[in-house]
This record gives C-alpha cells, structure tokens and sequence, in this order.
C-alpha cells in the first residue's frame, strides 16, 4: 500500500488568494460596468460628504434679547364699579431669566391681588369642599391644596363648605385663562440671538452676526437667512402653527442653529443655518395640563401687613439648539476613507458569483422539470463550480475510498466496518474528479506507442463481459482473482475488497492496467521525474516501484492524488502488483490509516 506523503514543514511562508479567471464577455463586461458604478459612487460620497476632512462637534454659547411693547386692558372694581385699566408691558414685565439656551416670553395670566397670610377657606374643590369638620384634618397639608388644614369646615360662599387653610389670603381661584391672550400683541416682539461658536480642534472662532450686519433686518427663509433678529410671529409661521391660540396655554418652540461649516481655504463655507420646530405636544387635551406656566409673585406692604399679588403666568419657551460640525482637509481621514472602500470593489466579483450560482441552479431545476439532460447553459456554469471550489472531506480514522470497474463514480466509506467485509458495505456515491492533465507526470508519459491492432477492442470488451468467479475465489470476490488477506483477523475486512461490484473480467486483464500500473520503465520514468537524482538499487527498487504503482492506480481510478491515503486497492489488483514487484522478506503490512 502507498506510504504516507508527509506534509511539508512550513515555517516562513506567505499564503496568497488563488483567482479563477473566467473567459467571458458578458460577465466581463458586466463586472467592468460595476466597477464603474462603484468607482463612480465612492468618488460622489467623498465629495458630496466631505470624507476627506476631519470634522468636529461645535462648542457655542447663546445670549438672546427680546425687544417690544404691549399694552394690555384689565377689568377692576373700584368703588363698587367696573372699570378698565389700561397698563403698558415692557421686556422687564413680559420676559424671565432662564438657565441654558432658553428664554421666556409672557403671553397671558391670572393675577390674585391682596393676598395676606392668615386663616381662610380654601377655594371650592372636590378635594377641598366638606360637610363638617369631620372631613378635615388638623396640620393635614394636601400637595394639591393652597395651605395647611386647621380641622374645621367654614362657608365659602353660600351654601358651599371648604376646608379652613392657613394660607396667602384669599386663595387662588382655579379659573380658565383668558380668551383671547392678554399679550396676543406679542407675535410682534423681536429676538435678537448673539450665538459665538468654536471648534477648538481646527483653532476656529465664528459668530452668526455678520460682519455687514443690518440693525434693522428681520429674518426670513428666503429674503433675509442670515439675519439673526426674528419676529416670533415669523417663527410660528414657519411651523405652520397660530401664535394667538398657542399664547392662550403657552407651549414650547424650538429654535435650531445648525453650522455645516467648510474651512477648507479653497472652497470655505460657514454660516448658520436657521429652523424653527414646535417641542410640546399640542394635542394634548385640557385634562391632561397643556400648554406651559409657571406662578411668580409681587410682594409689597400695605398699612404694615405684607402682601403680595400671585400671578399665573403662561407664555412660551424658546429653546435655542445649536450643532453643527466643522471640517478640515486630513490626509489621514482620507487614507481611512480609500482604505474602507476597497472591499466594495469586491461587491462586483461577489454579486456574478451569486449570478452564477443563482443562475445554474435554477436552470438546472428546469431541465428535471423538462425531463431534459442538461441545458447548455447549465453546463457551462457547472464548469466555472468545478473550476472555482474544491470539496474536501475532513479526514479521518474511518475515512475510506473504493472504486468499482463497473461504477462511474466512486464510493465513500466513512464508518466502522465492525467485521463486515468492505466489498459488502454500500458508502456514499461522489462523483469521480476529472484527470488534471498538467498532473500527468504522476502517470507514465513514456509508453511506446504501439500499432492499432484488431485484438485491441475486444480486450477492452473483456471487462464488461459477466463471467462466474472461480470456485477458489473468496466469497466476496466478483472477478476470480482476489486472495485471502494475510492480516490479522479483526483487520482482514478492510482488504476484503474486488475490483468489480457485480461478478465479470478483472481490471488486471486490460492492457492498459500492464502499461499504466505493471511497467517498470514507466514506472522508473515516474520516480525519476520526480527525483531525477533518485538511486535505484537492488534493494530497495521493487519497494519504490510496487509503491509507485499504488499511486499510479489511485491517480487511475479515483482521478486525484489527494486521495492516495484513503484510496482501498482491490484485492486483485494489490497482489498482482506484489506479484510483479515482490518484497523480499517479510509480510505486507497492508493499509494503515494516516490518522
């Protein structure tokens, strides 16, 4: 049986990708086509986005100033008579300090004048109206009440009882806010926003007022987009929300300034960008608190007693969001970029291969629906499978591979035999590998070139012809020329093995089985192609030869090299070879698994 063929050491080697290159125009022109469109979008993106910059986050700071008068009319009784006041609102009045980027502007309230600390009844509830002083508890401080329980229950007004509370005097009336807003002039008022920014990375400072800046400007998208002084009408407006219903509840506007800034010196940009977004939820319900307010109060002294007036105020809340990035030209960001890139020019090879595959499979389920062969097209893309993959078994113990003369393919025996003879065991059918002509120096390449005889034809006729093996033969044996083995006994089953599945001639008795396998000078030929300087002595000459010949016939019958260490000689075969090239002393150790 063939030797083992060691694997070669490698200790310093450098492993490189085989390509499969495939002779096609349609696919050729196809992959160049790809290529293209890929050539074509990274060039777009890295222009488009600007991915050969070092871009930064922006670091600003804000300050706003709100400018404008209202005048606002308010119903008194003074003297048992109404009358209406009339009071002018200025930005001391209408705005309020806020942390952050964000500043308030009054647009309606509810005022509660003469208020005094002192005991008196809490303002009508159903968490406040009691029947006796049952109902209420001493020190019991509701969250939602306006004071401090006392225990007792007095009249409110009428026949109406609430809980007594000490508290600012009178309390607070839970009241609807005005219809229409008090400050519904305030759609007039104007913000001026100073925003500095700095990208501190690119050692870059700029501001949104320009250096031709008009005091007298009022932005608008199209006419005025640098402009930072806005109207807070305008900024409803570009939402698509009515300022004079949003200043009855109050909401919330947001203000954003984005900076897409551009340093590069030969192409530079960097100005705001300005855009207006509603941040409260403005379907909200009157059940479930809309709108946006606060309580402030105004204290002063009357006749020595300290008081103060309450005043409920709605308004809106304006949040200015300043981003934005800052880029600069980077050779490192654009090595990165290019390096990232060249995987998507393998897209191209990755999507004809699905192609392919796709293409060939589906064919190929066509022609058995048809009852058809194969198409052409089929066959052709099976050609471009055989040629780019090559299937590999894992290797193992078990691992055994036999062919039969009279059987296209091969057989795959991975099992335990478990005394079984090897002729009797089914394994899986692969398909025989094609020859590899390139390989051929494996076989012999100097064989005489012989006349064509008539005799030739019906030698090779022998081999499909069914004859009865001979009564000497073992009971496995289909040709009549297999012997017993000599191993032990719990390994004989592996040897146990013809050349034929069903009984007829020996592979042994064609021609070509003398020329390829039993001729020393090709023999010879082959081992001296492979080491020209090889010595071939009495001794060891019929070893390397009936070794030879092993591997002349795996390369025969099973179509590969790679599978001399699992490849099973036939019975017939094995000791028509030791006939040949005996061995001298001793018995043939026989096959011996490599793993």
């Amino acid at each position: 049986m063939p030797a083992r063929r060691p694997f070669p050491h490698i200790c310093h080697s450098l492993e490189v990708t085989k390509v499969v290159q495939i002779q096609n125009l349609w696919l050729g022109t196809l992959k160049q086509l790809l290529l293209m469109g890929t050539v074509c979008y990274i060039c777009f993106a890295l222009v488009t986005d600007k991915l050969y910059q070092r871009k930064e986050s922006v670091i600003s700071s804000v300050h706003t100033k709100v400018k404008g008068l209202a005048e606002v009319k308010e119903e008194i009784i003074e003297n048992g008579e109404k009358k209406v006041v009339s009071t002018i609102f200025d930005t001391a009045d209408y705005t309020f300090p806020l942390q952050g980027n964000s500043f308030f502007v009054m647009t309606n309230f509810l005022k509660t004048k003469g208020q005094r600390s002192g005991l008196c009844a809490e303002y009508p509830t159903p968490r406040t109206l009691c029947h006796s002083d049952k109902n209420c508890k001493q020190g019991w401080m509701d969250p939602q009440s306006k004071g401090i329980q006392t225990g007792k229950c007095i009249v409110y007004e009428g026949n109406q009882k609430t809980c007594e509370v000490y508290a600012w005097c009178p309390t607070e009336a839970t009241v609807q806010a005005p219809r229409p807003a008090l400050l519904n002039s305030a759609e007039n008022f104007t913000v001026f926003i100073k925003n500095n920014i700095d990208f501190p990375g690119h050692n870059y400072t700029m501001r949104n007022i320009l250096p031709d800046f008009n005091k007298t400007c009022t932005f608008h998208k199209t006419k005025n987009p640098q402009c930072p002084i806005f109207r807070l009408g305008d900024i409803f407006q570009e939402t698509g929300d009515n300022f004079s219903e949003v200043a009855i509840q109050g909401g919330i506007m947001g203000i954003e300034i984005y900076w897409d800034c551009n340093l590069d010196s030969w192409f530079y940009h960097c100005h705001p960008q300005y855009r207006f977004r509603r941040l409260d939820d403005k379907i909200t319900n009157e059940s479930l608190y809309p709108g946006y307010n606060f309580r402030h109060a105004k204290y002063y002294t009357e006749n020595n007693v300290e008081k103060r007036t309450l005043i409920k105020v709605f308004g809106i809340r304006f949040d200015i969001l300043v981003f934005g990035t800052g880029g600069k030209f980077h050779i490192i960001s654009l090595i990165v970029y290019i390096g990232s890139t060249l995987s998507y020019f393998g897209l191209a090879t990755v999507f004809i291969d699905f192609l392919i595959n796709t293409y060939s499979s589906t064919c190929c389920r066509s022609c058995v629906y048809r009852h058809c062969k194969c198409c052409e097209s089929c066959v052709i893309n099976e050609y471009y499978d055989r040629k780019k993959c090559e299937v590999i078994v894992e290797p193992k113990r078990t691992l055994k591979y036999v062919s039969f003369v009279d059987e296209p393919h091969i057989r795959m025996v991975d099992e335990q035999l478990r005394g079984r003879s090897l002729q009797d065991v089914k394994g899986k059918n692969v398909p025989r590998s094609l020859m590899d002509f390139r390989e051929m120096s494996r076989l012999p390449l100097s064989l005489p070139d012989s006349p064509h005889t008539p005799e030739q034809p019906e030698q090779m006729q022998l081999l499909r012809e069914v004859r009865a093996p001979r009564p000497s033969s073992p009971g496995w044996c289909r040709c009549g020329n297999c012997l017993p083995s000599q191993l032990p006994k719990d390994r004989q089953c592996i040897e146990e093995l013809c050349c034929r599945k069903e009984p007829g001639a020996c592979i042994t008795t064609s021609e070509l089985f003398g020329k390829l396998i039993l001729s020393r000078r090709a023999l010879q030929f082959s081992l001296l192609y492979q080491e020209p300087l090889l010595t071939l002595d009495a001794d060891t000459t019929n070893s390397l030869l009936r070794h030879c010949a092993y591997r002349c016939y795996v390369t025969w019958r099973f179509g590969s090299q790679d599978l001399v260490d699992f490849a099973i000689l036939p019975s017939c075969c094995r000791w028509r070879i030791r006939k040949e090239f005996p061995k001298s002393e001793g018995q043939y150790s026989g096959f011996k698994s490599p793993y």
